[in-house]
């Protein structure tokens, strides 16, 4: 086989390999939190509050600062 073809071919395989990974680890989904009120400035704080409404974590999101809840779909 030609080094063009071998290198071609194990870009093909990372790239399937990386692929394969992010699907065993799960999707992640997100929604915004009813319990949390006002600005989120800490991610700490958001994931407590989230983390009592059932979810597995949250964050701090987009340009209004808003708490979002996480967990694995």
């Amino acid at each position: 086989m030609e080094k063009s073809k071998m290198r071609c071919m194990g870009l093909f395989l990372m790239v399937l390999l990386v692929l394969a990974a992010q699907e065993a680890e799960g999707r992640m989904c997100e929604s915004q939190s009813h319990g949390f009120h006002g600005s989120c400035v800490s991610g700490h704080n958001c994931a407590l509050v989230c983390r009592n409404e059932g979810f597995s974590g949250g964050r701090c999101r987009g340009f209004r600062r808003r708490c979002f809840c996480t967990k694995l779909c």
